[in-house]
């Protein structure tokens, strides 16, 4: 058979290589090329074994000499298992980080007072319900116009200034950078129903405004009389304003 005069063969080369052939070549070419770019007894998973051959410690592979250990350091899986041995390392120092990084201390907002507001309590009675209730002026000033004064009721057992007392709450204004200031009322149920209880900003006069009425409590007991003794018990009514405070 004439194997110089195959297609694909050049005159006096002979002939062509095999597969395994080319293999052999193609691992040589990595392995010189390796020994001039890698110094291979700083690599970490390089390690000779009792027997006098070589293995990966990543790869867990076992090679017979330096070429092919350098060859198999180029190969697809040894790349691929040190992209997901980078990627681990990198997982495990973010938490390790996480776990190791030191308390920063709460920074809280630094906001000078200026003192307490101007306001005006006025008592009101509804000429129709005969409900007692509250109307509330306060006056800031100099507030931002991006800010809102707020108001909340506290019970009495939320405060530390005074002895706490069932019969009492508290109603609480508070706007930036003015004191909080809070005015002591009974602990009565407030009437939530519409036109009973509201609050307004002006922010034209900066004045804020709220009113609110107890609810009657000689009506509240004409209205259980009525309904009679066999009624269905109602149930407990919290108070959204107090959520000390239920009704009945």
């Amino acid at each position: 058979m004439d194997f110089q005069n195959r297609a694909g063969s050049k005159p006096g080369a002979g002939a062509l290589m095999s597969n395994s052939e080319s293999n052999v070549a193609r691992r040589e070419r990595l392995r010189k090329l390796a020994l001039e770019t890698i110094d291979i007894e700083k690599d970490p998973y390089f390690m000779r074994n009792h027997l006098g051959s070589y293995e990966c410690k990543l790869c867990l592979t076992l090679h017979t000499n330096e070429g092919s250990y350098l060859a198999h350091t180029q190969g697809k899986k040894h790349q691929t298992n040190l992209a997901r041995r980078a990627t681990r390392d990198a997982k495990d120092n973010e938490q390790s980080a996480a776990v190791h990084r030191p308390m920063l201390p709460k920074i809280n907002k630094n906001v000078v007072k200026i003192g307490r507001p101007g306001y005006k309590v006025t008592k009101v009675r509804d000429p129709q319900s005969k409900q007692f209730g509250l109307l509330f002026e306060i006056t800031y000033p100099e507030v931002t116009d991006e800010t809102k004064p707020r108001h909340r009721f506290m019970a009495a057992y939320e405060q530390r200034v005074e002895v706490p007392n069932s019969q009492y709450q508290y109603l609480l204004f508070a706007a930036e950078p003015y004191e909080t200031i809070a005015f002591k009322v009974q602990s009565r149920e407030v009437d939530m129903r519409p036109g009973r209880f509201w609050s307004h900003w002006d922010k034209d006069t900066r004045r804020f405004t709220l009113q609110f009425f107890f609810r009657n409590l000689a009506r509240s007991n004409a209205d259980r009389e009525a309904t009679g003794a066999n009624s269905v018990p109602v149930q407990p009514r919290f108070n959204p304003l107090n959520p000390y405070i239920t009704s009945s």
